[in-house]
């Protein structure tokens, strides 16, 4: 078996910053898929070896902690490391460190779906020969996830159409775009004032070039927000998010 864990330093830039010198949520969840792509290709069941099956990973959810956020001046130091799979779904784990101190964590989920019939495939079946994908057993590094309550009122609302731009090589609006898309509704002067402290994002369905959604959010209170990203046409919901400012 080979080493699990990856870990990558990355120079935030300019243009991962926002106006405050944060950095944009949207990069981070970048890094992290870029970092996840690079672990499960070194690993054995990266884009090179499920494509040919006409298989693709699908991120369904994400737990995101800050103990402090990531700032631009600062290197990040983001670990990665696969923590196995049960049935169905694999999972994932990430820290963040900055100047040497945790400065986050995450926990993902991850689901192997055919790109045609965009059926779950058992994780354990397609990998069944790979040592380095092993059985998934909880642990203490291992984040909870929230459940995110359905809106019962809205307070901001956006709309979007999916650009070119938005979509990546499976041909649907990348995972990143999504929290763009929940976050711009709210106010400048809240998104200004503030900063994240815990997220919650359920993934649940794809979008694609040219279709549009629209973002609804509500006000909790004052730290406190919950996000429904709904397809304009068909009324599904595309995602879910929940976010704790501070």
């Amino acid at each position: 078996m080979q080493d699990l864990i990856l870990e990558k330093t990355i120079h935030i830039r300019y243009s991962d910053s926002d106006c405050n010198d944060r950095l944009k949520p949207f990069a981070l969840l970048n890094f992290f898929q870029d970092l996840a792509a690079e672990s499960a290709e070194k690993l054995g069941f990266g884009y090179s070896t499920i494509y040919p099956q006409k298989l693709m990973w699908v991120l369904l959810k994400y737990r995101i902690e800050f103990a402090d956020y990531p700032v631009h001046g600062r290197p990040l130091t983001i670990r990665t490391q696969p923590r196995g799979y049960n049935r169905l779904f694999a999972y994932r784990n990430f820290e963040m460190f900055s100047d040497g101190k945790l400065c986050g964590r995450a926990s993902s989920v991850w689901a192997l779906v055919n790109s045609e019939t965009l059926e779950i495939a058992h994780v354990g079946e397609v990998l069944k020969n790979n040592e380095n994908m092993i059985k998934f057993v909880p642990g203490e590094t291992d984040l909870k996830f929230s459940k995110i309550p359905a809106l019962t009122q809205t307070d901001y609302e956006e709309t979007f159409k999916v650009r070119y731009n938005d979509i990546d090589v499976n041909m649907h609006a990348n995972n990143g775009n999504y929290i763009v898309w929940a976050l711009e509704p709210l106010p400048y002067a809240w998104k200004h004032d503030k900063k994240l402290k815990d997220v919650d994002i359920v993934f649940k369905k794809e979008i694609k070039c040219g279709e549009q959604l629209t973002c609804k959010v509500q006000k909790l209170d004052e730290h406190n927000t919950l996000h429904a990203l709904i397809h304009t046409q068909t009324q599904e919901e595309l995602c879910a998010v929940k976010c704790k400012w501070q």
